[in-house]
């Protein structure tokens, strides 16, 4: 039987990195380079969403050899331009995720964005006007996306990555009444009901770094300055994978 191999996952959101800030991150990407395994960015890797903030970006992460999986976050929404940046961080060979699924070293990640929307019995319901119920039925699209490619995926381990929030929880800290606007619950079934091992998200960066869901999954808020105000500069998760077999 083969033995299990440890994986270390650095998780890192909101770096909404713009021109200005060239060379600040460089530090940053050898220090998870020399510590992880795989690096997962979740979301407002810009500020603008511009193609040019991108390249800029991606010329940051210089140092990192391992592999890179993204999703994009609101911040990367805001040029209109999501095709073209994200053909910016394939182009550097980063997986970037919506809907999709990748294995990366016997580990399954899935990826949205995720969307606004509230939680629970305040969660916004799809009645009156029709932008109301745009904004209903994009949440619910997310929601799908999420659910399908967790319930194809066949690894042990399954990762989400989404710049939303799917619970209250890694919000405490934030204003109440921007809840509704950091998340939303419409994202948490499909965590619960197929299997999710875990959850990394940013977005709130006033939030709180970990949580459970009801069915016990951890959910981990990594943005960036959350994380900083802690002291650190990205999350660090391990876990277990089966070791890969040598060719020949």
């Amino acid at each position: 039987m083969a033995a299990d191999r440890v994986i270390r996952i650095a998780a890192v959101g909101d770096l909404h990195f713009d021109h200005d800030a060239r060379g600040s991150l460089v530090k940053l990407f050898a220090k998870i380079n020399q510590n992880a395994d795989i690096l997962a960015l979740c979301g407002d890797l810009t500020t603008h969403g511009r193609v040019d903030q991108m390249r800029a970006c991606v010329e940051e992460m210089s140092p990192v050899e391992i592999p890179i999986v993204a999703v994009l976050g609101n911040h990367d929404h805001e040029a209109e331009a999501v095709a073209e940046i994200s053909d910016v961080l394939r182009q550097r060979g980063i997986h970037v995720l919506d809907g999709e699924q990748v294995v990366i070293q016997g580990i399954g990640f899935v990826g949205i964005k995720g969307f606004i929307g509230g939680f629970g019995r305040g969660t916004l319901a799809p009645f009156g006007e029709p932008l109301i119920k745009a904004v209903v039925q994009h949440a619910l699209d997310e929601a799908l996306k999420l659910e399908n490619a967790l319930r194809t995926l066949t690894t042990d381990t399954r990762v989400v990555l989404m710049h939303y929030a799917p619970i209250m929880e890694t919000l405490t800290g934030e204003p109440e009444m921007l809840y509704p606007f950091l998340g939303s619950s419409r994202l948490l079934t499909p965590i619960d009901t197929h299997g999710a091992t875990v959850v990394f998200h940013g977005h709130a960066h006033a939030g709180t770094l970990e949580a459970l869901t009801p069915g016990g999954v951890p959910v981990y808020n990594v943005a960036m300055p959350l994380l900083q105000s802690h002291g650190r500069s990205f999350h660090l998760w391990e876990t277990r994978a089966p070791e890969r077999r040598k060719e020949g």
